[in-house]
């Protein structure tokens, strides 16, 4: 192709547009549940909060484990067919959470060939209220498994996606505009599925909601090639997404291909580059689920503000949508890159150290929470944008140090120790709350269930530089791997 004089394209864009999206569907689809579950669900099936509790756990190790699958799964297929498979997976799983109440109502009665409402005026009239508790749990904890498998595989393929669309000193700015489709989906799940759930029913939020990734994946089938085949990606655009381009990588990759190897998941756990980023993402990926998963309860236990008070919906909005300025964290490498001459590493790890100092407000939310709860509101807004912010960069280390063909892999692996560092500070947290609720525990002037939190949010404030630590100590310099055969 000829560059001279070309005007570049930007169809790198239109793909981070596509990245986007999926990970808007993604978090809408993961939270119709957590919408529906309590007003309309639990009566129908008579559940309590425990066994709501035992389907979230059971979706958060799920998940977790299914992102080792995933990555391994997407670098097997490649990006178009992997991520095409992934987003129609969960699609179809969200979508069976709409049969779950059809489902019950066969295995207990055998009236199988009924619709929606038929279904809830026959479960109604079962007796045995525990068959039908136990048999919809089943059910929907085997629609959450689709779910979290095809869900597993959104970050795995985005940053392989990612990884073939920009050079190394825009990734974390590209990620960092996909990543808040996280914050996008968290702002626009409450002001719609209780509202389709209202009008149409509970079902008819997990079929509409679901529907989007069906969508989705025509969108993705038409607009999706590699960079170096895409119609709409001229050659100015094609020489500045491969700019960084390693030569040592591409010799490497095209004896791996030529040799029809595969990467050897065994062998990536050799490097201290996937441990580092595996490290980073176990401290500090449970932070954010924390702020997610208990900040309703918190303003709740708190404040005494209930999820449907205006104020308490009012303050999770303005909360999300201080998240949104996680954008900027993707764009400071890109800074550090072009105008202060750093490597595309080491203006990664800077922004990093940076990210990290701003969750250490969070020590004191809750004492600040005493003059209102609009401190706390904000400083946990501010805490989950620099996560975000720091999220995009430690996704992106991950394509500065390793081949193509082994992004999607190293992301699984570190998304699995995510996942696990998610379930050991909120289980953590929930068994501490009980504790310190029952016993009135006081902890530095805070009594019951407030110190409990203020312990925590003292864990949630200096995990991200523990992480940035042992992972600067595990990496000290960029150090690419070249050699994964």
């Amino acid at each position: 192709m000829n560059t001279i004089n070309e005007k570049m394209s930007k169809y790198r864009w239109t793909i981070v547009g596509m990245l986007f999206m999926a990970t808007t569907i993604n978090y809408l689809d993961r939270q119709v549940l957590s919408l529906t579950w309590k007003d309309f669900i639990a009566p129908e099936f008579h559940w309590t909060d425990s066994d709501y509790g035992t389907i979230t756990s059971l979706f958060s190790l799920f998940y977790a484990i299914s992102l080792v699958l995933a990555g391994r799964f997407i670098d097997w297929l490649d990006t178009k067919k992997g991520f095409h498979w992934a987003i129609g997976i969960w699609s179809v799983g969200a979508v069976l959470h709409a049969f779950c109440g059809i489902a019950t109502s066969g295995i207990l009665t055998g009236n199988w060939f009924v619709g929606f409402a038929e279904a809830r005026h026959i479960i109604e009239g079962v007796e045995d209220v525990a068959r039908v508790l136990n048999v919809s749990v089943v059910l929907f904890i085997f629609a959450r498994l689709v779910l979290a498998i095809g869900e597993a595989g959104n970050f795995p393929a985005a940053i392989k996606t990612t990884a073939e669309y920009f050079p190394k000193k825009d990734r974390a700015y590209a990620t960092s505009i996909f990543n808040a489709g996280a914050t996008v989906g968290a702002l626009a799940a409450p002001i719609t599925i209780p509202l389709i759930a209202k009008h149409w029913g509970w079902e008819s939020a997990f079929i509409v909601i679901g529907a989007l990734g069906f969508l989705w994946m025509i969108w993705w089938q038409i607009g999706y090639h590699k960079p170096e085949h895409h119609p709409r990606v001229n050659g100015s655009e094609l020489a500045y997404i491969n700019q960084d381009h390693d030569a040592d990588e591409a010799a490497s990759e095209a004896k791996r291909l030529a040799a029809g190897k595969r990467i050897s998941f065994r062998k990536c756990l050799r490097y201290k580059q996937t441990w580092a980023f595996a490290f980073g993402k176990f401290m500090t990926d449970g932070v954010w689920w924390f702020y997610l998963f208990w900040t309703p309860a918190y303003l709740s236990s708190v404040y005494g503000l209930e999820s449907s008070d205006p104020k308490a919906q009012l303050g999770l909005f303005v909360l999300y949508a201080i998240t949104l300025l996680s954008i900027i964290g993707g764009w400071l490498p890109t800074y550090f890159v072009e105008k202060q001459g750093m490597h595309p590493y080491a203006g990664r790890m800077k922004s990093m150290l940076i990210f990290a100092f701003f969750p250490l407000l969070a020590v004191v939310a809750q004492p600040l929470g005493h003059f209102s709860y609009w401190f706390p509101i904000v400083i946990i807004g501010i805490a989950g944008a620099a996560h975000q912010a720091w999220s995009a960069n430690i996704f992106s280390t991950v394509g500065d140090m390793f081949p193509k063909a082994a992004i999607a892999t190293i992301t699984g692996i570190g998304g699995l120790a995510g996942g696990l560092g998610s379930v050991v500070i909120n289980k953590g947290s929930g068994v501490l709350f009980d504790f310190a609720r029952e016993t009135e525990m006081s902890f530095f002037g805070f009594k019951g269930v407030e110190s409990g939190y203020f312990i925590i949010f003292c864990i949630c404030a200096i995990a991200y530089l523990i992480g940035w630590v042992v992972m600067k100590a595990l990496v000290p310099k960029y150090k690419p791997i070249t050699d994964l055969t």
